[in-house]
């Protein structure tokens, strides 16, 4: 079962603004070599602090309203919303331990 949500421009508002804690969402498409090598890194992060923060992805090819909305010219992009606004956008496959860095105080803000 997979720790990360798959939102869509029709539930992305629902899904990712009105969540009561932060979320990670994980812009991405199939084509995207460095969206993949990411893709399970995010799921381990998802797994381990599931309970502090939640964990979406939004496939931009199919979704491009929402991609277009935020910006997003280049993949993959990790946006973290919070309070339905965007707090920051980490642009760019990461390590493991570089990206919990990027997410530590969101991480830590839901425990």
């Amino acid at each position: 079962m997979s720790h990360v949500a798959e939102v869509t421009d029709a539930t992305f508002d629902q899904e990712v603004l009105g969540s009561e804690v932060p979320v990670l969402v994980d812009f991405w498409a199939a084509w995207c070599a460095p969206c993949r090598q990411m893709s399970p890194i995010v799921e381990e992060i998802a797994t381990q602090h599931g309970q502090s923060m939640k964990f979406a992805k939004l496939d931009t090819d199919a979704n491009p309203e929402t991609a277009m909305r935020y910006g997003i010219v280049s993949i993959p992009t990790f946006n973290v919303y919070s309070g339905g606004e965007l707090v920051k956008s980490i642009i760019g496959g990461r390590p493991k331990k570089a990206l919990l860095a990027e997410l530590q105080d969101y991480l830590d803000a839901g425990r």
